[in-house]
């Protein structure tokens, strides 16, 4: 009987094991699905890591997820089919209302994207500008808000206040218990503070102390997205590099070899 009872016990651990693996992977591959689509481009995937990035900050297909300033849809083009059928993915896009030329076009780059491509047409559009737009999602509704490569504009930003302002609104719109992910241009610790207001580049020490100030705890952080051979001191600031390339034809062949920045990769947690 005690034989039996332990080959039972054994075989439902097994199985328990089995199942965690196989949803585990079922979590992974929805994002490594959507990387691997052909209707995206796999160009940048060196340089930003894309499954390993998501992968850090704990990203599940069944998340409610807030994209900060996503842009063009780079990031997007793997958010929105893998949260799509199970999870909700806000886009927190520049604000309609914006005078600036750049954020408008941005903008109804995007919405076109969301109004004619399949993988988009579940993506809620949302409005996020540091100093005017702070309501990126019901306040404690998200699982998850991540950013990519935007603190130094907000801190390189002429509001005093913008980069605060930021860590604030991705506090409010999280649950308690909730993921704010950061990747971020990083400048080493041994520079002048000064070059954060025109570089592009970060302190990782500044980006954690704005953070911690809103009320986050830092979990985890990761070299995933580290790049040895960046020293962060380029004439044109991180845009010297690709795939900006502000040089142009000078010393292009010098700073595709280094490649993109050096990033770090932060991951934070509201309190419960």
């Amino acid at each position: 009987m005690k034989f039996a009872l332990k080959t039972l016990l054994v075989a439902t651990l097994a199985m328990s094991s089995t199942l965690v693996l196989a949803h585990d992977h079922g979590q992974s591959s929805a994002v490594a699905q959507a990387v691997k689509s052909s209707e995206r481009s796999s160009e940048r995937d060196q340089y930003r890591h894309p499954v390993e990035t998501l992968e850090f900050f704990g990203l599940k297909p069944t998340m409610t997820v807030v994209e900060i300033a996503p842009g063009g849809g780079w990031y997007s083009e793997i958010l929105a089919p893998a949260l799509k059928e199970q999870g909700t993915y806000y886009a927190a896009h520049f604000p309609a209302d914006s005078s600036v030329g750049y954020y408008q076009r941005s903008l109804a780059g995007f919405k076109k994207k969301v109004a004619e491509d399949e993988r988009f047409s579940k993506v809620k559009i949302t409005e996020f500008a540091p100093s005017t737009h702070l309501d990126i999602a019901p306040a404690g509704s998200a699982d998850m808000v991540l950013t990519f490569r935007n603190v130094h504009n907000w801190y390189m930003s002429k509001d005093k206040d913008a980069a605060a302002n930021a860590f604030k609104s991705f506090y409010k719109a999280l649950k308690p218990g909730g993921t704010l992910g950061v990747v971020e241009h990083r400048l080493p610790e041994t520079q002048a503070d000064e070059m954060q207001k025109s570089s592009g580049y970060m302190k990782q020490s500044v980006v954690v102390e704005l953070a911690k100030q809103a009320g986050f705890k830092l979990a985890a952080s990761s070299d995933i997205n580290a790049n040895s051979l960046d020293t962060a001191d380029h004439p044109k600031g991180v845009w010297t590099l690709p795939p900006s390339l502000r040089l142009g034809e000078q010393d292009a062949a010098k700073y595709k070899a280094i490649g993109e920045s050096d990033r770090m990769t932060l991951k934070f947690k509201k309190p419960l």
